[in-house]
C-alpha cells in the first residue's frame, strides 16, 4: 500500500510537470497598440505632466490606504497646531511623490559597440570574460559593463547581459534575477486582467522591467488595452499609473471610453485635460490654452484641494461661513466650481460635434445627464444660499 501510494504521488508529480509544459508553451500575446515613435519628448513636456498629474488627481485615502505590506501599523503622535499644519504639508508632498508617474520612453535596442579588438588574445580561454563596474553609489544605469569574447574581442554589454550582472552585484529590492511567470504566461497574465488587478500588474511590471524594455511596452499596453475594454478607470485614479494610461489613449487616438467616465463622474475639468492632451499630442488646430486658463482661475490645484480638505476637519470658522462651507459640502460644489462646469461643457461638445469623436451617441448622452442633474443642484444651490441668507460671492 504505501509503494502504491508512492507511485500514485509520483504520477501525480509528473502529470503536474506535464500541465506546466503545456502553460509554459502558451507565452504572452503581443499588444495591439504599440508607439510607433519616441514618446519620451512629448510625455516629458511640462504642459503634459500638469495635465496628467492634474487628470490623476491627488485623493489622500487612496493614496494612503492600507496595502498588504510587512509593516502595516498606524502610529499616533500628539501634536499642537502648528505641527499638525506641518504634518498636513509634509503628508501632501509625500503623496505627490508616490504619485510620480513612471517615464514613457521608446524600446532600446541592442547596438554593437565595440572597444577594441586583439586577435592576440583570441583561444586565450574557452569562455567569455565579463567586466562589471561595481563602485559604491552609481546608478545602474551609469554602470559600465564590457565583455571579452573568446575571438579577443572587447564591447560593451547586452541589455540583456547588463542588466543580469547589475542585479548580480547591486540588486534590486523585489527584483528578481529571472522573468517572473505571471508575465511568461499568457494563462496567468490573463487571470489577473480578468480579476482586474491593473494596478499590481503594473508595479510588479514597474519593478522588474526598465521602461525601455519590449516586455515593459507590451505588458503595459496590454493591461491599458483590457482596462479600456472593461471602463474600470476609476481602479488606477490617484495612483502613478493614470497618467501613462491616459498619455497612451490620447497617444492612439481611443480617449473616447474614459473621457465617457470622466463625464459619469462629473470630472469635467480633467475630461477637458483629456481632450486638451489628444489635441497637443496630434497638433489638432484648436485653440485649448484660453480655456485651460479660464478652468485654473476658477479653481485650485489638487494639493491644494487636498491640503484644504486636511486642514477643514481642524479649523473653526465663523457661523456663516461655516453655513455657506455646510452647503457647498452638501451640494458637493461651490459657485465657482458650477463655473468652470459651464466652460467645460461648452468644450466637450465641440469635440463630440467634431470629427474626432468617435462614440458620439453615449457622449452626447452623458453630457445631456450631467447638465439635468447640475441644472437641478444649481437652483437647490441658489435655494439654499437664499434661504440662510448667505451672499453670493
Amino acid at each position: 500500500m504505501h509503494l502504491l501510494r508512492q507511485l500514485r504521488q509520483l504520477n501525480g508529480f509528473r502529470s503536474l510537470r506535464q500541465a506546466t509544459r503545456q502553460v509554459s508553451n502558451a507565452p504572452t500575446k503581443p499588444a495591439t497598440l504599440q508607439y510607433e515613435r519616441d514618446p519620451q519628448p512629448l510625455f516629458t513636456d511640462a504642459e503634459t505632466q500638469r495635465l496628467l498629474q492634474s487628470m490623476t488627481q491627488l485623493n489622500l485615502d487612496r493614496v494612503y490606504r492600507k496595502r498588504t505590506v510587512p509593516d502595516n501599523s498606524v502610529e499616533t503622535k500628539f501634536m499642537t497646531d502648528e505641527q499638525l499644519d506641518s504634518e498636513f504639508q509634509h503628508m501632501v508632498e509625500r503623496a505627490k511623490h508616490l504619485l510620480q508617474m513612471p517615464p514613457i520612453v521608446k524600446i532600446k535596442k541592442d547596438e554593437e559597440r565595440i572597444i577594441a579588438k586583439d586577435p592576440a588574445l583570441k583561444d586565450f580561454a574557452s569562455s567569455k570574460y565579463v567586466f562589471t563596474d561595481i563602485t559604491f553609489g552609481l546608478r545602474q544605469s551609469e554602470r559600465k559593463v564590457v565583455v571579452r569574447e573568446t575571438d579577443g574581442t572587447l564591447a560593451y554589454a547586452t541589455l540583456e547581459t547588463t542588466k543580469r550582472m547589475n542585479q548580480l552585484y547591486s540588486p534590486l529590492e523585489g527584483r528578481q534575477s529571472y522573468n517572473p511567470r505571471m508575465f511568461l504566461l499568457e494563462e496567468l497574465l490573463a487571470k489577473c486582467l480578468a480579476e482586474h488587478k491593473y494596478e499590481f500588474v503594473l508595479d510588479r511590471l514597474l519593478v522588474q522591467y526598465e521602461p525601455h524594455e519590449p516586455e515593459f511596452h507590451n505588458i503595459s499596453a496590454r493591461v491599458f488595452e483590457h482596462l479600456n475594454e472593461s471602463k474600470q478607470f476609476d481602479l488606477l485614479r490617484s495612483t502613478r499609473h493614470f497618467g501613462p494610461m491616459a498619455f497612451f489613449y490620447a497617444w492612439h487616438r481611443c480617449i473616447d471610453d474614459l473621457l465617457y467616465d470622466m463625464i459619469r463622474r462629473d470630472y469635467l475639468s480633467n475630461a477637458v485635460e483629456l481632450i486638451a492632451l489628444s489635441y497637443k499630442i496630434h497638433k489638432v488646430p484648436v485653440e485649448y490654452l484660453p480655456t485651460l486658463a479660464q478652468l485654473d482661475a476658477l479653481r485650485i490645484t489638487p494639493a491644494q484641494r487636498a491640503l484644504s480638505e486636511l486642514r477643514s476637519v481642524f479649523r473653526n470658522r465663523g457661523e456663516q461661513q461655516g453655513i455657506e462651507q455646510e452647503i457647498n459640502t452638501a451640494i458637493g460644489k461651490t459657485e465657482q466650481d458650477f463655473a468652470a462646469d459651464e466652460i467645460s461643457l461648452k468644450f466637450i461638445e465641440q469635440y463630440i460635434a467634431s470629427e474626432h469623436a468617435l462614440k458620439k451617441v453615449q457622449l452626447e448622452l452623458a453630457v445631456q445627464t450631467l447638465k439635468e442633474v447640475n441644472r437641478e443642484k444649481l437652483l437647490l444651490f441658489q435655494g439654499l444660499k437664499k434661504a440662510h441668507g448667505v451672499q453670493a460671492s
